[in-house]
């Protein structure tokens, strides 16, 4: 097996990472819904740029002419009638059988010259996920016009650091490599823009390894318009994180959740205790059967906790054997 990319065989692994940078076992995969303006444009640069890839764009029901614009420029073109981008991803990752996945939004905002960037790091074996970060050289900063979006990704950010203890650079870029182990491995659930969030997630949950890659990051050009809303996709965002806490860290969930209504239970029962032992009477009944209520739902709540964690620890161990037969398959391919 000398031919497998290793830090001890540094030449397998610079041919590796010659292959991937000229596009060869690479999907570029590229949702799209209404990008008729730049889309052509995008197709052609990455073509450019990864003259041996395959370009996918997935049109998610466009009623302009992106489907037939990215045919005529040479993309493999397919349809997604579910409405969102995360169906969409689910569809590509289901569908599309790559060693390497190059995911980019088709609104002409991200650099097809970073490509080679973030797929080196994966073919040599280094990362399992890269990501395109627009953040720490102030370029999305400079370029984009929407402050809210700016506060709404360190807000993600922040969030997910205090729940999982790692800080992305960059949660909610469109511009991503993934391995084929990470890709057929990962259950995508959410159907919009959380998609981003939920794989982010995803990755630092399962512990893959990630690595941020500074990109440059241009505005959408004259004409083009986005179809993120910044407080309503904002909010379901929120909702995902929430959601996946719960999911994949219940003990901590349902624990704080317990904690909470504990120290709100004791708050009303305290002074019906104190009452109690100076009076041998309890006169605030009320607050003696609510604090009571919270101090039993506070431990079904522990309980809750820590069942779901041992589910979730089985469906970890049951994760990680798939991931082991994709490994294997991809090692006998």
């Amino acid at each position: 097996m000398t031919d497998i990319a290793t830090i001890s065989n540094a030449t397998a692994t610079r041919a590796a990472v010659d292959a991937a940078c000229r596009g060869e076992g690479v999907a570029v995969l590229v949702p799209c819904y209404n990008e008729a303006v730049t889309i052509a444009k995008v197709v052609d640069d990455f073509r450019a740029a990864l003259p041996k890839a395959t370009i996918y764009v997935y049109d998610n029901n466009s009623t302009d002419d992106t489907a037939e614009l990215a045919a005529a420029h040479g993309a493999v073109v397919r349809r997604e009638t579910r409405q969102g981008k995360g169906n969409v991803v689910r569809s590509m990752f289901r569908d599309i059988d790559a060693e390497y996945y190059l995911m980019v939004d088709g609104d002409d905002t991200y650099p097809a010259e970073a490509a080679t960037l973030l797929l080196a790091p994966l073919a040599a074996d280094e990362a399992d996920m890269t990501v395109g970060d627009r953040i720490s050289n102030g370029a999305y900063g400079k370029e984009n016009e929407r402050p809210f979006h700016n506060f709404g990704n360190n807000l993600v950010r922040r969030l997910i650091r205090l729940i999982y203890g790692y800080a992305f650079e960059d949660v909610m870029t469109g511009y991503r490599a993934f391995s084929r182990a990470f890709v057929k491995t990962m259950p995508v659930m959410s159907g919009g823009f959380q998609i981003e969030t939920e794989i982010s997630i995803w990755a630092v949950d399962r512990r893959w390894r990630v690595a941020d890659v500074p990109i440059d990051y241009r505005d959408r050009p004259a004409g083009s318009e986005s179809k993120l809303s910044t407080f309503t996709d904002g909010a379901l965002v929120l909702a995902a994180i929430a959601s996946l806490f719960r999911d994949y860290k219940p003990m901590a969930f349902f624990g704080w959740m317990g904690v909470l209504l504990a120290l709100v239970g004791l708050a009303f029962g305290v002074p019906v205790i104190g009452e109690y032992f100076d009076t041998g009477f309890v006169s605030k009944l009320p607050s003696a059967v609510l604090a009571v209520a919270l101090m039993l739902i506070a431990a079904l709540s522990w309980t809750a906790g820590l069942i779901l964690d041992t589910v979730a620890k089985s469906h970890r161990r049951q994760w990680e054997m798939s991931v082991y037969r994709v490994m294997e398959a991809d090692a006998n391919r």
